[in-house]
């Protein structure tokens, strides 16, 4: 039995637990709002090795406008062009993603990031967000029209592969200056352990090759599309002549010149006006690129995508590394490090993202 001591004790042991969920609460709002900017510490500064490139301007990009004409650095040949999108929901694992290339980079310094945020955004903020954690860092931010492409988009597996910004990758030949020939596309939920530069380097073949990324040909290729597809006689003949593999498009190196030659992002949204009228895939952006690439890649090594980190798309559990050297940790599927770290249910190989999380402790102020 309880004594009326006990009682009280209780009592205040509550109230005070109620009193650090709000606080808790409160801040989880104010960092979803304003202050998003002041929720990051700042990175260390990185420099290059005396052996790097010059880019010729070194003028930071981040303190230009959309309408810069300083164009010597962001057109730069000696660049490795990173292109990411960048969005409130995902900052914590851009800003995670920035740092780890930045840290694993022999020239730092020459690195050019192009960064793609929806236009119903908030692209002031999230500009100020990253020049507040990487004043020093080299960036542009391009403004994606995310309601034209919402019309073609059809429902999928999970709601999160439903939001137009997944498909920005679709357009980077449109977003990025003309200049800009190669790019190496990252997706927000990974960490390098390795000197992106020699992905960006990646050899693309013949002059008809586009892309390039980790290929996995024992993966059941039949499973990215439906029944319907299969069955119909016509769609079932995409592939043929093409050994066609499953190809993840988190991690890619696209030659946006001779995209824009093939006219490829009409030739996705074509298959995704296809969906629309007939059920052809369940998986959001990436089937449309196994539709026009699976087959016409050149191939790079699986360390560059240690994917599925994240688990599968319905319960996200914990899996293992695949069996090789590693360059680069990819979460993709329903499970994120940082959601998994903040429930106080890691996965194991989670403990590989922690070192690069920016955030700041939810009691830390800036003083």
């Amino acid at each position: 039995m309880i004594g009326k001591r006990g009682l009280q004790a209780a009592a205040s042991a509550l109230l005070f637990s109620l009193s650090i969920s709000f606080f808790t609460f409160s801040y989880a709002i104010a960092a979803a709002g304003d202050n998003l900017s002041h929720q990051f510490r700042e990175a260390p500064e990185f420099y290059n090795s005396p052996d790097c490139p010059s880019t010729v301007d070194d003028q930071s990009l981040a303190e230009e406008d959309d309408k810069n004409d300083s164009k010597t650095s962001v057109c730069s040949d000696k660049a490795v062009h990173v292109a990411m999108t960048l969005d409130a929901a995902y900052i914590r694992g851009s800003m995670a993603a920035i740092l780890s290339v930045l840290q694993h980079s022999s020239c730092p310094q020459t690195v050019i990031f192009h960064f793609v945020a929806s236009a119903s955004a908030n692209a002031s903020l999230l500009r100020a967000t990253i020049s507040a954690s990487f004043p020093y860092l080299l960036f542009q931010v391009y403004i994606f029209d995310d309601a034209a492409v919402a019309g073609l988009i059809s429902t999928s597996i999970r709601s999160a592969l439903d939001c137009p910004l997944n498909y920005a990758r679709s357009y980077l030949a449109n977003l990025l200056p003309p200049c800009v020939r190669r790019v190496v596309y990252l997706d927000s939920d990974l960490v390098l352990v390795d000197d992106i530069a020699k992905l960006a380097a990646t050899p693309l073949g013949g002059d008809s090759v586009v892309l390039a990324a980790p290929e996995y040909c024992n993966a059941n290729f039949t499973f990215y599309f439906t029944p319907t597809f299969w069955s119909n006689p016509t769609l079932s003949l995409t592939f043929a002549n093409r050994h066609a593999c499953y190809f993840n498009t988190g991690v890619m190196v696209i030659d946006l010149h001779r995209w824009r030659a093939g006219d490829y992002t009409t030739k996705i949204e074509e298959w995704m006006e296809l969906q629309k009228r007939m059920r052809i895939y369940e998986l959001g952006s990436l089937p449309p690129f196994l539709l026009v690439f699976a087959g016409k890649i050149a191939p790079v090594d699986h360390r560059w995508n240690q994917h599925g980190l994240g688990g599968d798309n319905f319960r996200g559990l914990c899996r293992d590394l695949h069996p090789g050297p590693v360059s680069l940790l990819h979460w993709s599927g329903k499970g994120k490090p940082w959601a998994r770290l903040d429930a106080s249910r890691p996965c194991p190989l989670d403990a590989l993202w922690a070192p690069y999380d920016l955030l700041k402790p939810p009691f830390s102020f800036d003083g």
